[in-house]
């Protein structure tokens, strides 16, 4: 039976104004029935159209097959016109330096490459495209500046119970999309984490000098090493490929006291310097006065006991000699004692025959400028053969003067 009867439709119904605008009381039986015709035509279009039997009982051509198969026909249509748009639904394109993981309900399937891709449209499964070309940076201890500090992060604790104040970045890319993916719930926050733990351990092995000064080097790669190492123990799909150091300094409040701390110690370092340079400048010289000394000692030794020996044994030929002709022994040893000793005499005395008077001559003098002119020409000749060859040859000194110039003027002094 069909859902609208004629009690209904009067209920449903407004009530039916004429021409001059008074009700007539509601529709006539006939507009009912013709309205409930209408609708049961309605009715049945719409079931012979999606496929169900039935017929227009209005309609002369009862049963019309080709109007029934149209109508199926235009319904696989529509099905199929939306299997395609949900089909296509699943393409995506991945771009050069990225890959895409695909998931079927939720769950690991398989990674794509870049390009034209297809996987199960939703919700069969869903994908999710990831950089891993892409350099990524994490600060530490910093955001965006050096200024912009973040303590919390920044002072760590020495081994020698000293705080000091840190801030480095971390450079990673990701060598496995799908562990980066499902292994971390939180990527950038767990990188984070793991490079303030590493380091706090790295500090915390060292003393504050070592990290301040010649360490930095090494406790960045230290923390490089030991990141890199949990990393893998945790299967996060990273590869770390750099720690920078951009700040190491004792903290702000002790910053003053601490420069204090250092110039004394660079003061510290420059005395001992400067001691250490000026004992390396004086222990070689009194190492070489030393042993000058101990050479000219040593050559003074050797002449006395080669002069001794010398007088000895000139002595003992005398001795020899004396034994066999002593006369004329004592005559030659007697004429040789007086030409030493008139040798060294500067003053001569001549005795003149028949008279009593002396004639003293001053030979010292007549030495002394001998000696003098003598030394001054050789100076002079030693100065210009210094400036013809010059710097090979080096000038003569003033004591270089002639043999017998200097043991006159030897003589001339006793």
């Amino acid at each position: 039976m069909s859902l609208f009867s004629l009690n209904r439709l009067r209920r449903w119904l407004p009530v039916r104004q004429d021409l001059f605008g008074r009700g007539s009381g509601g529709y006539s039986n006939n507009d009912l029935r013709e309205i409930e015709r209408m609708w049961k035509k309605f009715n049945a279009r719409l079931a012979r159209l999606f496929g169900r039997k039935g017929k227009d009982p209005y309609d002369g051509r009862h049963g019309n097959t080709g109007r029934r198969r149209r109508g199926r026909t235009v319904f696989v249509l529509f099905v199929l016109l939306l299997l395609v748009v949900w089909l296509c639904s699943g393409i995506f394109i991945v771009q050069e330096g990225e890959t895409a993981v695909v998931m079927t309900f939720g769950r690991y399937s398989h990674m794509t490459s870049s390009g034209i891709n297809w996987r199960y449209p939703t919700p069969v499964q869903s994908h999710e495209v990831v950089n891993v070309s892409q350099v990524r940076t994490v600060e530490m201890g910093y955001r965006s500046s050096l200024k912009n500090k973040q303590p919390r992060e920044a002072l760590m604790l020495t081994n020698d119970e000293n705080i000091v104040d840190i801030q480095f970045a971390v450079q990673y890319r990701l060598k496995s999309a799908a562990d980066w993916v499902f292994n971390n719930r939180d990527q950038e926050e767990m990188v984070r984490q793991i490079a303030e733990a590493s380091m706090r351990e790295i500090v915390g092995r060292n003393k504050m000098d070592f990290v301040l000064y010649e360490g930095r080097d090494q406790i960045a790669l230290d923390t490089h090493g030991l990141m890199q190492e949990i990393f893998d123990q945790y299967r996060a799909g990273v590869q770390v490929t750099n720690v920078t150091m951009q700040g190491v300094q004792p903290p702000e409040q002790v910053q003053a006291a601490f420069d204090d701390a250092v110039k004394a110690g660079q003061d510290r370092e420059r005395q001992k310097n400067e001691g250490e340079a000026y004992a390396n400048g004086i222990i070689p010289r009194a190492k070489g006065t030393a042993s000058r000394l101990l050479q000219e000692a040593e050559g003074y030794r050797d002449k006395v006991v080669a002069n001794a020996e010398g007088n000895a044994s000139r002595f003992s030929m005398v001795v020899e000699e004396y034994k066999k002709s002593p006369v004329v022994t004592r005559d030659r040893m007697y004429i040789e004692t007086m030409q030493e000793i008139f040798s060294n005499v500067t003053k001569l005395m001549m005795d003149v025959r028949g008279g009593n008077n002396l004639l003293y001559l001053p030979f010292d003098k007549l030495i002394s400028q001998a000696t003098a002119s003598a030394s001054e020409s050789q100076e002079k000749a030693s100065s210009s053969a210094y400036e013809e060859n010059a710097p090979a040859a080096s000038p003569q000194q003033p004591d270089s003067a002639p043999p017998r110039a200097r043991e006159s003027r030897d003589r001339g002094k006793r």
